[in-house]
């Protein structure tokens, strides 16, 4: 198989920005939960900007899924361990 040639900034921005959409996805999720509509739209409207220049970048070029899947994991992982750790200050 031969991997197509890949730009390390696109590449690296892939994974930004899909760790971003991962963690702004958690955020819209935790405020629909708690109905509040405001913050849930705003987060909303937040995660489809962000996820376009993922899906922009690995259309082009398959191997960026790769690193959309990398940013994915990041972004769910951090945005769940901050979560947690806000909620156990707010329980102290």
């Amino acid at each position: 198989m031969i991997l197509p040639s890949l730009d390390p900034l696109i590449a690296a921005g892939v994974v930004v920005s899909t760790a971003l959409t991962d963690a702004v996805y958690v955020m819209f999720t935790a405020n629909v939960a708690a109905r509040r509509r405001f913050a849930a739209a705003t987060w909303s409207s937040a995660w489809y900007l962000l996820s376009a220049f993922a899906v922009i970048s690995y259309t082009s070029n398959w191997a960026y899924v790769l690193f959309a899947a990398a940013g994915s994991w990041i972004g769910g992982f951090l945005s769940i361990t901050l979560l947690g750790r806000a909620a156990e200050r707010k329980a102290e």
